[in-house]
């Protein structure tokens, strides 16, 4: 998904590579007019075409010797892919109106598109896909970690300029709660506007985005339908990771998000109640 932070993550491979001293270059593929692209990521020579005024090296060759980010690979024109699949193979570019240059590039993309999909509509070649995702990394939405949610309010409070504010107590179990659909980014976003607006001491509930606490809202109001005869507590809780469980087809991270726990804590649970850690096969399956 959008937002989850798919370019730290890629800075933070760069850095830790044996190319940390070379040029990070990122570019957004989904950014740039696709009639710009092709000069953009490989360059163009002067006169190459009306408005090329100068030499334009291109990024893959200002990434050469370090690492090239492309983020949203998914937007990138048909087109173009069979070109972008020549710089990875052959390690080599031609910009526009020029001769092959060689160069020297680690490519790491990303995507918030599902390219198994776009492999069924044609939309993106079979042989780039192959190309590119020689290592794959899902990259969870921060729904899928509330644990995380205060490592990052701390980080961002600090970024802010606001490291010695604190927040109420009641604060960060609604930050924990909140689905935050804009993941990573949206969270930042909500952090600076608490910072600047806050008017005390510390960031209290009233300092809240109105959609956290229009979601705190609806949660108040959802009874949880119980028996007339009462219920075993434990049965309810282990009823509800099973619930869970299911509504998110025995994924554990979304599970546990659905529950508002760190997933460690869902395991916990499972293992406490018995619960399997797969899918139970349909009832009379054979392996």
């Amino acid at each position: 998904e959008s937002g989850t932070g798919k370019e730290v993550f890629a800075r933070e491979i760069h850095r830790r590579s044996a190319r940390h001293n070379q040029a990070f270059i990122a570019v957004n593929c989904a950014a740039i007019p696709a009639e710009l692209l092709e000069s953009e990521l490989f360059g163009h020579v002067k006169g190459a075409f009306t408005g090329a005024v100068r030499d334009n090296n291109g990024r893959f060759k200002q990434a050469d010797g370090g690492t090239l980010f492309l983020d949203e690979i998914g937007e990138l024109p048909l087109a173009l892919q069979p070109k972008l699949l020549r710089a990875l193979q052959e390690k080599q570019v031609e910009p526009v109106g020029g001769t092959t240059l060689d160069v020297d590039v680690r490519v790491v993309a990303a995507t918030n598109r599902d390219l198994e999909q776009a492999l069924r509509e044609q939309s993106f070649r079979e042989d780039l896909y192959y190309r590119l995702a020689v290592v794959t990394l899902d990259l969870p939405t921060l729904r899928e970690r509330p644990e995380d949610i205060p490592l990052f309010v701390t980080h961002f409070l600090k970024l802010f300029g606001s490291a010695d504010l604190t927040l109420a107590e009641e604060v960060m179990p609604l930050l924990e709660r909140y689905p935050w659909p804009g993941n990573i980014r949206e969270l930042a976003n909500a952090v600076e506007r608490m910072t600047v607006l806050h008017t005390g001491v510390q960031i209290n509930v009233d300092d809240l985005p109105a959609k956290i606490l229009q979601n705190r809202q609806e949660h108040t109001n959802a009874p949880i339908q119980l028996p007339q005869q009462g219920y075993s507590l434990a049965e309810l809780e282990k009823q509800a990771v099973v619930d869970a469980l299911q509504k998110n087809n025995w994924n554990q991270s979304r599970a546990a998000a659905f529950l508002h726990i760190p997933r460690h804590t869902l395991i916990y649970r499972m293992e406490k109640y018995g619960i399997p850690r797969k899918k139970p096969d349909p009832e009379g399956k054979k392996p």
